[in-house]
């Protein structure tokens, strides 16, 4: 028996970081939503009591370092089960780009491990095992659109904000979420981002209202450390995207575009510079 799952990748529409908490984490405001862009997973069960990862894509780790491995362990712990599984990963989301693509492939796993174990836990327990593995794991194993708060573990469901083309481009440098937030100084950040505001115009539909409301206060700090992330946000601004804003941590950069005439020419104009672009739609 084999079980397929889609892992789409996640993009903030906004991020805002209140303060640090006594137990070391962040305190956030994020609104997530997902895109069409996705690993895709596909899990055999083995007679044995083991777990493999194996992948088309040479430069991810295939041992416990892998979040699915670590997902697969979690489960298999938890609920006692004894029977192994191969999960072979197709890696279309690129790795590091603040992009969610390692949370949503453990996401994946998670449901992909109940459905072919016949499990029967609950999409909320599976949210609470994904927070063990990781802040956005707990959005990943649902998806959709949603307010995270907490140290992003905690959920509100929105409404899908209106539809259209995200061009995402990833330059070819690593950016460490840790340093990032080791950088940061939450109670010098200049501008917060207003998740009301972007709730307001998600409910409403309105496209240029979302675009207005972008926002992530991690910009102030990887901008600083990778001005050519600062040179990418001009650039797809300059090609005509709507709405442009770093993802996550970066390096990856999104532009929301209205209208399918101009994702062509912001599409061609960045594959100039970034070999890592990407033309997809919201999920919705």
């Amino acid at each position: 028996m084999k079980i397929y799952e889609k892992a789409p990748a996640k993009i903030n529409l906004m991020l805002d970081v209140l303060h640090k908490r006594p137990d070391g984490y962040h305190e956030v405001e994020m609104i997530m939503t997902m895109v069409d862009l996705a690993d895709r997973l596909e899990m055999s069960a083995l007679p044995r009591d083991t777990i493999i990862i194996s992948s088309q894509a040479g430069y991810i780790p295939l041992d416990e370092k892998n979040l699915a491995f670590q997902a697969a362990r979690l489960i298999k712990d938890r609920y006692h089960v004894r029977s192994g599984v191969h999960i072979h990963l197709d890696k279309k989301i690129p790795v590091a780009a603040g992009l969610a693509g390692g949370s949503s492939d453990a996401a994946a796993t998670l449901r992909g491990l109940n459905r072919l174990w016949e499990l029967g836990i609950s999409d909320g327990e599976l949210k609470e095992l994904g927070a063990e593995l990781g802040s956005d794991v707990p959005f990943c194993v649902t998806g959709g659109t949603a307010l995270a708060i907490g140290r992003g573990e905690k959920l509100i469901p929105l409404a899908n904000p209106p539809q259209c083309w995200v061009v995402l481009a990833k330059l070819p440098i690593n950016v460490s979420t840790a340093e990032v937030y080791g950088k940061l100084r939450s109670d010098r950040i200049a501008h917060h981002p207003s998740a009301i505001r972007m709730q307001e115009a998600i409910e409403k539909g309105d496209f240029a209202m979302v675009c207005g409301e972008l926002g992530n206060v991690l910009e102030e700090v990887t901008l600083h450390m990778h001005p050519e992330v600062a040179h990418l946000k001009d650039t797809m601004l300059r090609l005509g995207a709507d709405g442009v804003l770093m993802s996550g941590s970066g390096p990856t950069v999104f532009g929301l575009v209205s209208r399918e005439s101009k994702v062509s020419r912001i599409y061609n104009g960045l594959r100039g510079f970034c070999k890592e672009v990407y033309a997809v739609r919201l999920l919705t």
